[in-house]
Parts: structure tokens; C-alpha cells; sequence
């Protein structure tokens, strides 16, 4: 059962890790950021606090029978609130209006925690229950009421929960869709599986009957199966297009790998070190910043003739106009690193020319370049157009002495 439960706990701790991976600087600012994570947080907290292990090693250090119950109980009250509170600044609005709606919502649940504390104090539960404190104390004074009253306030949020995401359900789309349905799906579990389950078991007791299997064994997992869905449901939207554009920006760093070991050795931008966990965008953004020092590099050795001659054969030969521009700047790109590297002197026809790479924005003018690169600048069924043929002096032979 403990397992069960801190496994759950492990979830929702790190789901709020993964929503709260921002700047120090930038969280405060963000009222829904920061009650997500203080409703993850809480709930992780919840499923600690329930876990077996844990009553009894607070039992023992506090030397009182079953105060780990007050404890679970005003923990999850406040997790019902702060769910609330979630809620209330997801929807939006005037800040007067969603400051005053929050206080309202914390008042009421401190209110529920302090009789929570009152009832139990007031109680006499002297024999220690880790499983089934619900059931065992369902017909005695004042944990009975404690017990319904930490129910009806749970019950209560999560219904709220459940009409707000049908609601908004049907005005958004896409992943929030996506991502309401899942913690619809989430709380209507909480409620039917864990809480529903809880009311029969207690409501049982008072009739003299015997259900405390739905208590013990079945609400449980019933609701580390609800945290699950609920934090994947607030994590998928706001770490899924990340996730896409990550992977987006792997691609194109490995789609401009032909580019970069062209003119990697011309560039002059500061290298990083190579790092495992360096994200794929920030590989990316520095192979770009390589790429574009080169290309500046690269410009005085531009030779326009080279660029003219394979552009015109591959219209001949029927490839569009861009597709014959970006072949034709590959050729002239090729044959500049030829004689950068070969330390000659910029040819006379070299002029201001702007690359289609540099002129649009993003990475997508370096990738078509790169595949331009080890594309043959001819049409289909053409022939390929043939290497840039570069003008050689020669010297005038001396004269033979016999």
C-alpha cells in the first residue's frame, strides 16, 4: 500500500518540477504557474502524508494515536483548495475579482482545517488505524463528523473541477482540449473510484454492514490512478510544444551537418563544449550563429559567374526559380571554400550578394542550402550541371639552353 502511494507522490513531485522549470525570476509573476505547482505540490504532499509508513512514523514521533489522520485530512483540504484557487486563476479575469474569489476559497477551507483539528481533538481514538482509520471510526462522535466533513470538502473541488473542464472543453482546442479531457478524466475517477468508494464504506458502517474493502483496498489506487491522469493533463499543454520543438530542432541540427562541414573551418563564433545534456535547440542556435560567421566569411571569395552559370543550366534543365537559386548559391558556396582554403586572392567578379539563407528568418534558409549542397543542380531526367571550372595562368616556358 505504501508503495503504491509514494509512487503516486513521485508523480505529482515531478510533474511540478518539470512545470516549474523556469527562471527564479519569472515564477512569481505567473499566478497560474505558481498555483499549478503549489496544487502538484500539495498533492504529492497528500500522498505522502496517506501512505502507512508515514501515519505510523508520525504516531510515533508525536507519541498520539492516529494524528497522522488530522494531519492527511488538513492536507488534502488544503489541496482542495489550492485546486480551487487553480481553477479561479485559470479562468482569469479582474484582479480584484480573482483576488477576492482566492480569499474566499482559502478562508473556507481554513475554516474546514480548523475542524478538522477541532473534531479530532475532541474525538477519543486511542487505538492506532494505518489503513482503515475511515471505516473503524465511521460511528464514533466526532470522528464521524471529521471525517465526512474532509470528504464533502474534497468532493466538493473536485466537482467544481469536473464542470469547469466540460465547460471549457468546449471552447478551446487542441492540445488544452487535450489536456482538460485528461484531468477531467482524472477527477471523475477521484470522485467515483476514491470518493464514492469512501461514502459506501462509511455509510455502510452505520447500517451495521461491512464494506471497508472499497475503503482500503479499492480507493487507494482508485485515486493514485486519478493523480496520474490530472497532472498529465496539466503537464501535457505546457510541455508538449516544447517537447515538438525540441525534437524539431534536433532534425535541423542534423540536417545542417553537410553545411557546417563545409564552412565549419572558416567560421570564427566561439565553439561551445560539446555536452550530453546540452537541449538540441541550444546545439542548434550556436551551429547557426558557426554558420552564419562563415558565410560572412565567405562573402569577398563569392565568384557571381559560377553562381550565373549553374543557376541558368539548372532552368534549362526545369527546375523552379528558387530551386535554381538555391543550387546555384550552393555551387558559388562550394567553390568559395575552395579558395579560401587555398588562400587565393577574391575573384574580380565577387560583389554585395545576400545568400536566400540569410535573407529569411530561422533555419530553414541554412537547411535548404545544406540539402542544396548534395542535390544535382539538373532537372529530372537532366543532366547534372558539371563542377565550376576555375581560370588557370600559365607561365610561359624559359627557353631551352642546350
Amino acid at each position: 500500500m505504501s508503495l503504491v502511494v509514494y509512487l503516486a507522490a513521485l508523480v505529482f513531485g515531478m510533474t511540478s518540477m518539470l512545470l516549474f522549470r523556469r527562471p527564479r525570476t519569472a515564477a512569481p509573476r505567473n499566478p497560474l504557474a505558481l498555483s499549478t505547482c503549489v496544487a502538484i505540490v500539495l498533492g504529492a504532499l497528500v500522498f505522502v502524508c496517506a501512505a502507512p509508513a508515514t501515519l505510523a512514523a508520525v504516531n510515533s514521533l508525536t507519541g498520539i494515536p492516529n494524528f497522522g489522520a488530522p494531519l492527511t485530512y488538513g492536507m488534502l483540504s488544503a489541496y482542495s483548495c489550492s485546486v480551487l484557487v487553480l481553477l479561479i486563476n485559470w479562468r482569469g479575469g479582474s484582479r480584484e475579482r480573482v483576488r477576492r474569489m482566492v480569499l474566499r476559497s482559502v478562508a473556507a477551507y481554513g475554516l474546514l482545517v480548523v475542524a478538522i483539528v477541532v473534531l479530532f481533538t475532541l474525538a477519543e481514538a486511542d487505538t492506532e488505524r494505518l489503513t482503515d482509520l475511515d471505516t473503524y471510526y465511521a460511528t464514533t462522535p466526532f470522528m464521524r463528523e471529521m471525517i465526512l466533513l474532509y470528504l464533502v470538502g474534497h468532493s466538493a473541488a473536485m466537482l467544481v473541477m469536473c464542470v469547469v473542464c466540460v465547460k471549457w472543453g468546449r471552447e478551446v482546442g487542441g492540445l488544452l482540449r487535450t489536456g482538460l479531457r485528461l484531468i477531467l478524466v482524472g477527477a471523475l475517477l477521484d470522485v467515483v473510484g476514491f470518493q464514492l468508494a469512501k461514502y459506501t464504506a462509511v455509510v455502510a458502517r452505520w447500517s451495521g454492514h461491512d464494506l471497508d474493502f472499497l475503503s482500503t483496498t479499492v480507493a487507494p489506487p482508485m485515486a493514485s490512478l486519478a493523480a496520474l491522469l490530472w497532472s498529465a493533463g496539466f503537464v501535457l499543454p505546457r510541455l508538449l510544444p516544447s517537447v515538438r520543438a525540441q525534437w524539431r530542432g534536433f532534425g535541423d541540427y542534423r540536417r545542417l551537418g553537410p553545411l557546417w562541414s563545409l564552412v565549419g573551418s572558416v567560421s570564427t563564433a566561439p565553439k561551445p563544449q560539446a555536452a550530453w545534456w546540452q537541449l538540441p535547440q541550444a546545439r542548434l542556435q550556436w551551429r547557426e550563429v558557426s554558420i552564419h560567421d562563415a558565410l560572412l566569411a565567405l562573402a569577398p571569395y563569392f565568384d557571381h559567374r559560377v553562381r550565373e552559370r549553374v543557376r541558368d543550366t539548372a532552368l534549362r534543365a526545369g527546375r523552379s526559380p528558387h530551386e535554381a537559386r538555391l543550387a546555384a548559391e550552393a555551387a558559388m558556396l562550394a567553390d568559395a571554400v575552395r579558395r579560401a582554403a587555398a588562400r587565393e586572392e577574391p575573384p574580380e567578379t565577387a560583389g554585395t550578394y545576400r545568400l536566400h539563407a540569410t535573407e529569411v528568418s530561422g533555419t530553414d534558409g541554412l537547411v535548404e542550402l545544406a540539402q542544396a549542397l548534395h542535390r544535382p543542380p539538373a532537372g529530372r531526367g537532366g543532366r547534372a550541371v558539371p563542377p565550376p571550372l576555375t581560370k588557370t595562368v600559365t607561365e610561359p616556358e624559359e627557353p631551352h639552353v642546350a
